[in-house]
């Protein structure tokens, strides 16, 4: 849970338009106060933040990548025409790597689609996967990590795609051309 609750301080720092005080960052971070103030002053002594506002937003992204890791937990689907299922579900989830970059960015080609969903909705996600495509390695990758990757999501073109931020973690995350395209985000920040 350290890492997890690192992660959810940088995302919130990342995709705040304002300086937020201890408490609000704390909130909507979902940690403890005295969490938050510790992992500030470790940011403080990087001269990552002054106060509660990034110094350099690109630094504290760079530190975030350099913290973050890959979700382990995920499933694999083949399902005809996902984008489309995706915008008739009723059921949150957070689009991020190729396919959430393509609609950004496009630059990268969306050969899979990765979405995150909360950990609560797997049976829900899995049921719906399985009637409308198969179960295994496929085009669709969904993602089981901490709910609060979904902090700052966008809607685009009827599809939720994660925050900026979170997206360029992720690309980098993922490695190869992706890595390029995360670096490409990263100059438009």
């Amino acid at each position: 849970m350290r890492g997890d609750k690192r992660e959810r301080i940088l995302r919130v720092l990342l995709n705040s338009k304002a300086s937020l005080s201890k408490n609000e960052l704390s909130k909507k971070a979902e940690c403890t106060r005295q969490w938050v103030i510790l992992f500030l002053k470790e940011l403080e002594k990087k001269k990552l933040l002054k106060g509660t506002a990034p110094a350099s937003g690109k630094k504290l992204l760079q530190y975030w990548i350099s913290i973050s890791r890959k979700p382990k937990k995920y499933r694999s689907y083949m399902v005809k025409g996902p984008l489309e299922l995706l915008k008739k579900s009723k059921l949150d989830y957070a689009l991020t790597t190729y396919q959430a970059e393509n609609i950004v960015q496009h630059y990268l080609f969306p050969s899979r689609i990765d979405l995150y969903i909360k950990e609560s909705d797997l049976g829900s996600w899995h049921s719906l996967l399985t009637r409308n495509g198969l179960y295994g390695k496929g085009n669709v990758r969904i993602l089981i990590a901490d709910k609060h990757v979904m902090h700052g999501k966008r809607i685009i073109s009827g599809l939720s795609i994660v925050s900026i931020p979170q997206l360029i973690v992720d690309l980098s995350n993922e490695g190869g051309p992706c890595r390029e395209a995360a670096e490409m985000l990263m100059k438009r920040l």
